[in-house]
């Protein structure tokens, strides 16, 4: 089995999250960009650019100010470029000052994996679900490269990707939790689980989809303990029923989480047979969320695990 280089590994035990998956070559980590495909565990002002500004108090512990994302500081995906030495990842439908030279971001708030039926000012659900994710990604290739080539001079080029560096670039995925939060809780549990198989087809296109794109290198996080989050909690305990884990957390929410991230660790690694000379990461997110929330006491953190206070 062939390995990444000392960064990426370096990486994975900084994050403590990576589980590697990787073809039979070896593979450089001097990863010149990063493309990202996701929800708004990655957004970085997407959806922030195409609806309503994202508002205070998000961003206001690192940026000092929103910055569309929907988090108070950085997200992972901004560790994972700081680690690389490049710049935070611009949002692709973000028209104002883009720096597209090291990558670009296309997730977007609320996106899923499967094309949502309505609009999102019914269901929160984005317009932009990971094909259309991918399509913007093809278009983006194409365009830039053609601009590119075209460029007179080396100016003209300051803010473009390389065309030769999209095979050597590194393509996050952090996507799933809508279609199951979407679904959870609010039909049987034997229902929301039958929509994983065709997740997973999806998931499976997509990746496919990407390496006939040139993409060789692919970071892939599973889906966070949905059952952990305040909402379902408190109607847990406000409902009566006894249908919490020892991290109060409700155990059936999480019991779908988790079929559906053992389906996508076996899709992880059917693809890194089929796809011999790809490096896929399977990210155990779940589990690096489930130990922050069963040590939040611990840690001095006690308001992310009272779920009757805000944070």
């Amino acid at each position: 089995m062939g390995k990444l280089f000392a960064s990426c590994v370096f990486l994975l035990w900084i994050l403590n999250v990576g589980e590697m998956v990787i073809g039979d070559d070896q593979y450089s980590c001097n990863f010149q960009a990063i493309y990202n495909f996701g929800d708004s565990n990655s957004d970085t002002g997407g959806i922030s650019a195409v609806y309503n500004p994202i508002p205070p108090p998000n961003g206001q512990t690192f940026f000092g100010k929103p910055t569309g994302r929907v988090s108070d500081g950085r997200l992972v995906i901004d560790f994972i470029a700081e680690k690389f030495g490049l710049p935070y990842l611009h949002p692709y439908l973000d028209s104002l000052a883009p720096n597209f030279r090291h990558g670009a971001n296309f997730a977007t708030g609320g996106s899923s994996i499967r094309t949502p039926t309505e609009t999102i000012f019914e269901t929160g659900h984005s317009p932009f679900p990971l094909a259309s994710q991918l399509s913007q990604f093809e278009q983006f290739k194409a365009r830039s490269t053609e601009l590119y080539k075209q460029a007179k001079n080396p100016s003209e080029n300051a803010y473009l990707p390389n065309p030769d560096e999209f095979s050597n670039a590194l393509y996050t995925f952090d996507i799933g939790q809508n279609d199951l939060s979407h679904v959870i809780g609010k039909v049987p549990d034997d229902q929301a689980k039958a929509i994983v198989p065709d997740m997973i087809q999806q998931y499976s296109a997509a990746i496919q989809r990407m390496y006939q794109q040139g993409a060789r290198t692919f970071w892939i996080h599973n889906v966070g303990p949905l059952g952990c989050s305040p909402v379902p909690r408190l109607s847990a305990v406000s409902g009566g029923y006894q249908n919490l884990d020892e991290h109060g957390c409700v155990k059936s929410h999480n019991d779908i989480v988790s079929y559906f991230n053992q389906q996508l660790k076996n899709l992880i690694y059917d693809l890194r047979r089929q796809l011999k000379d790809a490096a896929l990461v399977y990210v155990d997110m779940y589990n690096a969320k489930l130990e922050v929330l069963s040590q939040a006491k611990d840690r001095g953190t006690y308001l992310l695990f009272n779920i009757h206070s805000t944070c």
